[in-house]
């Protein structure tokens, strides 16, 4: 809906062109350059968690901050909302969206979630949906999704169906066929079920989804909405909305796109009614579609979501744009976890094709990980005596199963590592160097309490 004046800018419509890549591509020294602002010494091997930004989109985002504050009346009236629409045009072209009107912006993949939610919360609070009628989700799902789901979904009636994914994982098949098992237990005693929240990416353990074979799923079996949360999609994998099929799709730019923190892309199909989905926050631009709601929300700083034009400039510094770097983040990865898994004597979490950018690697079972607690400590544990940055994940065993073995037990915890176009071999062998020190000092992760 355009206004009667230029709130927050004209509603200006560009086409996307995807830049040509650089003859002359980014060197080592560059990238060094890029990311000199990294603590030093500092294996990150965890951009998963909070991404990475490179000083060019930086020196661009300082661009916008200061434009706001010369003069901030001329930056609303004239600049916000054509500059918004700039970054949602270039996430339209990577993305195949029909129309820049399915994308928003929004802060991160958990206000997205909200968005939808609170739709969905809204049509049980309305008796639009039957009480006990249900959403379907995999067991790992982000933890601030399924708090999403208690605040905006059960306190209004619906109930929720929990997908077991299997892990360590072998096959695509195995989560399939948990899926379909779930789907009819969804379904029993004449319940519907009314979203499938589908991760495209797990966080943790991190597992590279199916997700066009679950969507097409759904279709058959008559669920009438499918949001898929690919938070750490874009940057690490190819994203095809129109391939995937789904009414809803997230993904956020600060964690594999290069962008700063935060902003992320909500994508509605166009065919979805969409008139009634509205930001959290609600604003005088309430109604306008949740592109204009989600361009304004009052005064904060939105420059992060104005850089986006500026981080394709990036990517396509590298060979191959965002594609190459996908490849060799992969590549890499798959590469560093089987020289850590060798060197331990454990495993991958799952096979290679079912990672991209991230991938988990089973620690030593002589460090006897045995909770939640113990991966908090062994993680703080690795930062402050070792300067390693990752991610440990416990693996709890599942009633009747035995785990996976090496020489000396179960493998109860896993590692998950990243790699970023700034990461080095060094990173690695610092926290292959690290876990092998601890076992061969005959610590445990109890003891790390103490010390």
């Amino acid at each position: 809906m355009q206004h009667e004046y230029p709130r927050n800018g004209e509603l200006t419509h560009r086409s996307f062109k995807k830049p040509k890549l650089s003859s002359e591509f980014i060197t080592e020294s560059d990238i060094r350059d890029e990311f000199s602002h990294h603590q030093p010494r500092v294996a990150r091997i965890n951009n998963g968690s909070f991404g990475s930004c490179p000083d060019s989109v930086l020196t661009a985002q300082r661009h916008w901050q200061l434009q706001f504050l010369r003069q901030p009346d001329a930056f609303y009236f004239n600049t916000l909302r054509d500059g918004i629409t700039a970054s949602r045009e270039v996430i339209k072209g990577l993305i195949n969206a029909d129309h820049v009107d399915e994308v928003s912006l929004v802060d991160n993949a958990t206000t997205a979630a909200a968005i939808v939610l609170q739709r969905i919360g809204r049509s049980f609070a309305e008796g639009k949906f039957q009480k006990n009628d249900t959403v379907l989700m995999l067991h790992c799902a982000f933890q601030a999704v399924k708090k999403s789901i208690q605040a905006y979904v059960t306190r209004a009636g619906g109930s929720v169906i929990e997908v077991r994914l299997p892990f360590p994982v072998n096959s695509e098949e195995q989560i399939i066929s948990e899926f379909k098992k779930s789907i009819e237990d969804g379904k029993s005693n004449g319940r519907k079920i009314r979203l499938a929240i589908i991760d495209h990416i797990t966080s943790m353990p991190s597992v590279v989804i199916p997700v066009k074979e679950l969507v097409r799923i759904c279709r058959e079996e008559g669920i009438e909405q499918v949001f898929v949360d690919a938070a750490h999609a874009i940057g690490s994998v190819k994203v095809d909305v129109k391939e995937v099929g789904a009414d809803f799709y997230v993904s956020n730019l600060h964690k594999w796109f290069f962008c700063p923190p935060s902003v992320a892309f909500l994508y509605c199909k166009k065919s979805t009614s969409s008139s009634d989905l509205h930001h959290p926050v609600v604003s005088h631009e309430y109604g306008n579609g949740l592109p204009i709601e989600s361009a304004w929300i009052g005064t904060r700083d939105y420059s992060s979501q104005l850089v986006v034009p500026a981080v394709l400039e990036f990517v396509n510094r590298f060979e191959g744009g965002i594609d190459g770097i996908m490849k060799k983040n992969h590549d890499e990865v798959v590469k560093m976890g089987k020289m850590l898994a060798e060197s331990w004597g454990t495993n991958l979490g799952s096979p290679p094709d079912m990672s991209a950018a991230m991938i988990m690697v089973g620690l030593p079972s002589r460090l006897c990980l045995n909770s939640e607690e113990d991966a908090v400590m062994l993680r703080s544990h690795l930062r402050d005596r070792y300067e390693v940055e990752v991610p440990i994940f416990h693996q709890a065993s599942e009633d009747g199963e035995e785990g996976v073995r090496d020489k000396d037990g179960f493998i109860t915890g896993y590692v998950r590592i990243s790699h970023q176009v700034y990461n080095t071999l060094e990173d690695y062998e610092k926290l292959r160097d690290a876990i092998n020190q601890l076992v061969e000092d005959g610590k445990t992760c109890k003891m790390l309490y103490t010390e």
